[in-house]
């Protein structure tokens, strides 16, 4: 799967910044199945933050 086009599923995720706060979430995505976590995307998809 192209984790830059699709939707967000069990192994692609993702977020509009870092936040310290997801460090446990992280850990918990890598051991399950891992996956891709891309940051600069809201939940629809859509780049965030670029000028």
């Amino acid at each position: 799967m192209n984790p830059r086009a699709g939707s967000e599923s069990q192994v692609v995720e993702w977020k509009k910044q870092w936040n310290d706060e997801w460090l446990n979430w992280i850990c918990g995505f890598a051991n399950s199945v891992g996956g891709t976590l891309i940051i600069g995307k809201d939940d629809y998809g859509e780049a965030v933050g670029v000028a």
